[in-house]
């Protein structure tokens, strides 16, 4: 676990982001969370958006999907909320409070996990990638969109200058892609099935995960179109909302 990185100072750099978040970063972010959400819809399903953040991507989505999110910070969440009652998103199940490498959900419950600039933001990368993995279905994708560190050149050097700055406002610039892939190959049944560059200027990458559909069972608790059962594990978790009228 990287110790410059902890829930509580990650919670509090989002707490602070929350009013400006989507004035900041929403144009900057807008071609990686479109292109998370087309890769996301080429399987749908029940999809798991962690680090939902503010709630911008929760309109982009095919009402034909049942979407949940978690999200480390309450004020992020509080967001979310009144974006899906302003768009009236009735296909989103739920909104809670979660710990990405603490899911409070089954073995294979979703189709496909989302986590769109949440890796490098993360205490624990690979226990979170663990948990995304133990909660996708066999058949079902991981996929993240997230900046990637330079391997070499003045980019790296000018990402591990910036590195402890960068820390304190909750995210880790020099993460290299070497993690990820050494944690697929670690990981039972899973793959790496794709890497392309995102704008801007290619520091971002979409990088899909398949999870074996030859493992035991499918992991679905519902047909597609069903609107998702979510367990009591998340409400344990703090479940800021249950169904889209705000229950």
């Amino acid at each position: 676990m990287d110790a410059e990185l902890d829930r509580d100072s990650i919670a509090r750099a989002y707490a602070r982001w929350a009013p400006v978040y989507d004035l900041v970063f929403g144009s900057v972010f807008e071609h990686g969370r479109k292109a998370a959400i087309s890769a996301a819809e080429r399987i749908g399903g029940r999809i798991l958006e962690v680090g939902v953040g503010t709630g911008i991507s929760l309109p982009d989505y095919s009402r034909a999907n049942r979407l949940v999110g978690v999200d480390i910070s309450e004020p992020m969440l509080r967001k979310a909320q009144g974006r899906v009652t302003e768009h009236g998103l009735a296909n989103v199940d739920t909104l809670a409070v979660m710990d990405a490498e603490r899911l409070g959900f089954p073995d294979g419950f979703f189709d496909v996990v989302v986590a769109q600039y949440v890796i490098t933001t993360v205490p624990d990368p690979e226990a979170t990638l663990d948990e995304f993995a133990r909660v996708t279905r066999p058949g079902g994708e991981i996929i993240l969109v997230n900046h990637i560190g330079a391997e070499t050149g003045l980019r790296r050097a000018f990402e591990e200058w910036l590195a402890p700055m960068a820390r304190r406002l909750g995210w880790r610039p020099e993460f290299p892609f070497e993690r990820l892939r050494v944690w697929a190959e670690r990981a039972s049944g899973v793959q790496v099935i794709e890497r392309r560059p995102m704008p801007p200027l290619g520091h971002f990458s979409l990088i899909r995960f398949g999870k074996d559909s030859r493992r035991s069972g499918d992991g679905r608790g519902s047909p597609k179109s069903e609107r998702a059962q979510i367990p009591q594990e998340a409400g344990r978790h703090g479940a800021a909302r249950n169904r889209a009228s705000g229950a």
